[in-house]
């Protein structure tokens, strides 16, 4: 049913139905053209639907597995996570810090015009090394600075690197404020609370 508020777009004398309808039609198809919305696939999506996890080989597994004990052990003693099952860290913290190596590496590419092979990184508000260790059991050939200004998390991490083995990962305490000359080069992920923006 066509309703019409205020006057209708067309003659104001009486017409018949077959020139109603006619009117209305060309009315209709003049004022509002249907488009197509262009839609785009989100690489998210493909990134959820193919983990990287599956790509891993058994040393980078067997790493990960060390760091997920460590987490959990040590998350009994400090809160450095609300999730406490291996399945949910699994699934919450491991795939979706793998499933940001596809857009760095694109990213990376795309704006650097080299190879993603050595990427300096550094996690800002790494807190339980979400996700710069999983990006460094990822991708051994990534340099990986974890940044955390509260002490006992930065122990913490210093132990799951001790524990996971991992060489190619430097620990520092302090705030983001204070070490921007660090992070010349890099690409920095993290989070920041809006609250404390600078």
């Amino acid at each position: 049913m066509l309703v019409w508020r205020g006057r209708f777009p067309g003659p104001t004398s009486p017409l018949s139905l077959g020139t109603f309808v006619k009117q209305v039609t060309t009315t209709i198809s003049t004022r509002f053209r249907p488009h197509t919305i262009a839609t785009r696939t989100l690489t998210t999506t493909r990134v959820v639907n193919s983990s990287h996890f599956d790509t891993l080989n058994s040393l980078q597994k067997q790493r990960i597995s060390l760091y997920v004990d460590a987490l959990l052990q040590w998350n009994q003693k400090m809160n450095l996570t609300a999730v406490t099952e291996v399945e949910e860290v699994m699934e919450r913290h491991v795939r979706d810090s793998l499933a940001m190596i596809p857009p760095i590496q694109s990213s990376y590419i795309a704006h650097c015009d080299s190879s993603c092979n050595n990427i300096s990184l550094v996690d800002v508000g790494s807190g339980p090394g979400l996700p710069g260790l999983i990006l460094a059991i990822a991708c051994p050939s990534w340099k990986i600075t974890l940044m955390e200004s509260m002490n006992k998390r930065c122990v913490f991490l210093e132990h799951a690197v001790s524990v996971t083995g991992l060489s190619n990962v430097q620990v520092v305490r302090g705030r983001a404020e204070y070490f921007v000359g660090g992070m010349r080069g890099s690409i920095v992920i993290g989070c920041l609370d809006s609250q404390e923006a600078f």
